[in-house]
C-alpha cells in the first residue's frame, strides 16, 4: 500500500462525472440545513452530476423532517433513514451501500469541516485511489484528543496502519476501490472508518493524505468518544485482530517450505 502526503502545488482542479456525497447524521437538526445548503452551493463546481445523501441514524429531533422538506425542491437530495439509532458505523455503511456515483465522498454533519475543502481531495484524486483528510489543528475537547491519540497508536500497533489521522471523517474513494473493500467490511461501530483503510492496506491500494482545516463544533452535541462507543470499538478491534492473526498464520503455513 502506498501512503503519500499530497503536494497541492500546480494542480488543476478536475470535475467528477458523478459524485456521491453523503452525511451520516444523528440529532443534527441545528446543523443539517446549513450542511445541505453548503453542499448544493459547492458540489456543482466539482461534479457534472451529483447526489447528496443524508443517512439519518434514528434521530429523535427534526433532522429527517428538515432533509425530507429540502429534498422536495432539490431532487439531488436523498434521505435514507434508520428506524432506530444503530450507531455511526452502521450509518457509514448504509451511506456507502446507498451511494451510486463513480466517486464517493463522506463527511460528518456536525460542520467541523467545510465542504469547500473537498477541492483539496479532488485535486489529487485518481481512479483506484483513496484520498483521505487529516485534521490540521484539530479542534475537539481535550478528552477526545487523548482518546484519539491512544486510538491512533493502538491501530498502528495492531494493524500497521500508517495514516496520519486514522478516523478523519473526510474521505473520497472511487467506485473501483469501494467494490474491492465493501464486501470485507464488518464493523458496525466507529471502527468502520479505520477498517476501510486497513482493508485497503491489505489489498495494496494507493492512499493519498491531504491536510484539511478542522473547526470547533458550534451547534448540536457531540456523540463520539462515549464509553459505549469506545467499548464497541475496542471489542471490534480485538475481534478483527484475532481473525487477521489466524488468517496470517494460515497463510504462513501455506508458504512455509516443507521440512527436510
Amino acid at each position: 500500500m502506498r501512503f503519500e502526503r499530497a503536494d497541492r502545488e500546480n494542480v488543476v482542479t478536475t470535475r467528477i462525472a458523478f459524485l456521491s456525497c453523503f452525511f451520516p447524521a444523528f440529532n443534527e437538526a441545528e446543523n443539517i440545513a446549513l450542511v445541505l445548503d453548503e453542499a448544493l452551493r459547492v458540489l456543482p463546481a466539482h461534479a457534472e452530476r451529483f447526489e447528496i445523501i443524508v443517512v439519518d441514524d434514528g434521530s429523535s429531533d427534526a433532522t429527517s423532517g428538515i432533509v425530507a422538506a429540502r429534498a422536495e425542491s432539490h431532487p439531488e437530495i436523498r434521505l435514507v433513514s434508520h428506524q432506530g439509532n444503530r450507531g455511526y458505523g452502521r450509518a457509514l455503511r448504509t451511506g456507502l451501500e446507498s451511494s451510486r456515483g463513480e466517486a464517493v465522498f463522506f463527511t460528518d454533519a456536525d460542520r467541523q469541516f467545510r465542504l469547500t475543502d473537498i477541492e483539496r481531495l479532488i485535486d489529487v484524486f485518481e481512479p483506484g485511489m483513496v484520498a483521505v483528510g487529516y485534521r490540521i489543528k484539530r479542534h475537539d475537547p481535550f478528552h477526545r484528543l487523548v482518546v484519539a491519540r491512544v486510538y491512533h497508536h493502538v491501530l498502528r500497533l495492531a494493524f500497521g496502519l500508517r495514516v496520519h489521522d486514522v478516523d478523519c471523517a473526510f474521505k473520497l474513494l472511487g467506485r473501483d476501490v469501494l467494490s474491492k473493500v465493501m464486501n470485507d467490511l464488518e464493523s458496525e461501530s466507529a471502527f468502520i472508518s479505520p477498517e476501510l483503510m486497513i482493508r485497503a492496506q491489505k489489498k495494496g491500494l494507493r492512499v493519498v493524505e491531504v491536510g484539511i482545516p478542522h473547526y470547533a463544533r458550534t451547534a448540536g452535541r457531540s456523540k463520539g468518544a462515549t464509553l459505549g462507543v469506545i467499548f464497541r470499538t475496542v471489542r471490534e478491534i480485538i475481534s478483527m485482530r484475532r481473525r487477521m492473526g489466524a488468517l496470517e498464520a494460515d497463510e504462513s503455513k501455506l508458504i512455509s517450505p516443507p521440512p527436510t
